[in-house]
Formats: structure tokens, C-alpha cells, sequence
């Protein structure tokens, strides 16, 4: 098992009270640390290239971000009420190792088959082709899935969401794409407001929107009908998983009631569909989850079904 992971991604300062901060990483790296039943290799993070990025991103999309970063206090990139997704002094490294993580992570996924998780932030998976939102300003999951098509020449890439909130950013990425299947169970509605069942793109988009309050037992049962099932018959070559922990019961921003174990049941069964059919090549990206101590629980149960 291989943790990626960087001090400047702790650096990233949203503001006081802002639920996307540095104590996410250091609970769920604690957490990582306590765990006694399987070897965990940490690596470092390093900076992704903007000629990598710009297989998703637009240079000149990636180059006004980083003219906005401010010397110091913060920038929220939206208008307000909604700016939420803010920049800071120490915003460029952040980013561009987040990014990095995944980058490196695939070329280990294709060298030793290694099961890897990249405990970073910011998070990825609402950044559009052309606009950061949702604390997300490049797409994480999406650049590596690009890098792994081009260096690899990877034919057949799954995406699998679990994040409470849809990934808009990854469906519009990959809307038109045949090559890459999309799913995602998110609660609904709720931020962003996109993920209906309706919206399939090119038959390789599969969403499963949650009633508030659906349960533990319920969510398993609908990810596996309207996710797992259809990317079962899709072979994905590899599956990269966005890994929101926030459909917990504890996360202050959303309605689900997952508890911490389920995470081990959905994650087994993501293994499994990846052993079936990808000789068990998966990468995991850390996107949401608000509540600290969901957090250092969830990820264990994660971490431990990855492992298997």
C-alpha cells in the first residue's frame, strides 16, 4: 500500500471555519499511522508539470489561477455569496502537488501494481475544463486519468464517485468520452445540483442521486445496481475512485447516513470488480469529507479493503 502525500498540501488556508482544511489530511494521516495490520509506504507528493495538466486544463486556464493568488490574505475565484473556493499565498504548490500525486501514483500503479491512496488537498472533482469551484481548481482524478491514456495508452479507464456531492466537474470532463465511464451516488439535490440520472453522456455516464437520510444497507444496494453493475459490463482497464467520506451521518454538509464501516464494504466491492477485471489496479483520491474523526475512522476501513 502506497500513501501519497505533501506539507504543502497543509499549507492550503481557506479561512477561518472553512470545512475544507489542513486537519483533514492530519487526522486521516494519524489515523494511517495507528494502523498495525499491513505495511503503509508513504511518498511525497511532487509538483505536477502544466504541460501534463493541460491535458485536461487549458494553459491559460491553469496561468489565470495562478496570476489570482494573492501575497497575502484570500481570493475567492467565484462571485459572491458562493465564494467558498478560495486562493492564498501558498495556494500554487498545494495544487500542483495534489496533482502531482496521481501523476506519480499511475506511473507506480503501472510499475509494481501497488494500491495507492493520495491523502491530499485541494480536492478535484468539482473543477470543470475551464472553472474552479466547489474548493476544487484542477481536476485531480481527471489529469491522471488523461496521463495514464497517453503514456500508457490505457484504453478503457472507470471512475467511481462516492462523494456525497456529484463531480460535476468529472462528468463534463469526460461527458462526450467513451473511453472513460463516469459513476457517482450523491446526494440530491444538494451542491452542485448536477448528477441526474438523465444526464448519461455518451451511454459512459452512470448517476445514482440519494434521498436525504437514505441509509447505510440503502446506499450499498443502489451503488452496486447503478454503479458497479454497469461498469462491470464497461472491463475498465483501471478504476480511480474520488473518495468523499462525507455521505458519513457525522459530516456537517450533507444527509447520508453512512457509517464508518461501510466504507470497507463499498471500497471491497470497488476491489473487486477491480480484480475481475484489472488485474486490481486502483488509485484512490481523497475529495470531501468534513468531520474529523469520520475521517480518521473512515479511512481506515478504506485503506484496509484497498489493501485486500
Amino acid at each position: 500500500m502506497i500513501v501519497y502525500k505533501h506539507p504543502e498540501c497543509l499549507l492550503k488556508d481557506n479561512g477561518q471555519n472553512h470545512p475544507e482544511r489542513k486537519e483533514r489530511i492530519t487526522s486521516i494521516l494519524d489515523s494511517i499511522k495507528k494502523i498495525k495490520e499491513f505495511h503503509v509506504d508513504y511518498k511525497d507528493a511532487p509538483i505536477a508539470s502544466t504541460d501534463i495538466v493541460s491535458l485536461v486544463h487549458p494553459k491559460k486556464y491553469i496561468e489565470k489561477i495562478f496570476s489570482n493568488i494573492p501575497t497575502k490574505g484570500l481570493i475567492g475565484v467565484e462571485k459572491e455569496p458562493y465564494a467558498d473556493t478560495m486562493l492564498c499565498p501558498n495556494s500554487k504548490n498545494a495544487i500542483l502537488r495534489s496533482c502531482g500525486a496521481g501523476i506519480a501514483a499511475a506511473d507506480d500503479l503501472m510499475k509494481t501494481n501497488d494500491r495507492i491512496f493520495c491523502a491530499i488537498r485541494p480536492p478535484g472533482h468539482h473543477a470543470e475544463t475551464l472553472k474552479a469551484m466547489g474548493f476544487c481548481f484542477i481536476n485531480n482524478i481527471a489529469v491522471t486519468a488523461r496521463y495514464l491514456q497517453k503514456k500508457y495508452e490505457i484504453k478503457k479507464i472507470a471512475i467511481i464517485d462516492f462523494d456525497v456531492h456529484h463531480g460535476n466537474g468529472t462528468q463534463e470532463i469526460f461527458y462526450k468520452d467513451e473511453s472513460v465511464v463516469y459513476g457517482s451516488s450523491h446526494e440530491f439535490p444538494l451542491f452542485p445540483g448536477t448528477g441526474l440520472e438523465e444526464e448519461k453522456g455518451v451511454g459512459n455516464i452512470f448517476n445514482a442521486p440519494l434521498k436525504s437520510g437514505t441509509s447505510g444497507i440503502e446506499f450499498i444496494k443502489i451503488f452496486e445496481q447503478k454503479i458497479l453493475n454497469p461498469i462491470n459490463k464497461f472491463k475498465p482497464e483501471i478504476i480511480l475512485i474520488s473518495a468523499g467520506f462525507d455521505a458519513h451521518t457525522r459530516d456537517p454538509l450533507a444527509s447520508i447516513n453512512l457509517e464508518s464501516k461501510d466504507f470497507y464494504e463499498i471500497t471491497k466491492n470497488i476491489v473487486d470488480l477491480a480484480n475481475t477485471h484489472c488485474h486490481g489496479k486502483v488509485i484512490s483520491f481523497l475529495e470531501g469529507g468534513y468531520d474529523l474523526l469520520a475521517l480518521s475512522e473512515s479511512i481506515k476501513f478504506h485503506l484496509s479493503a484497498l489493501k485486500n
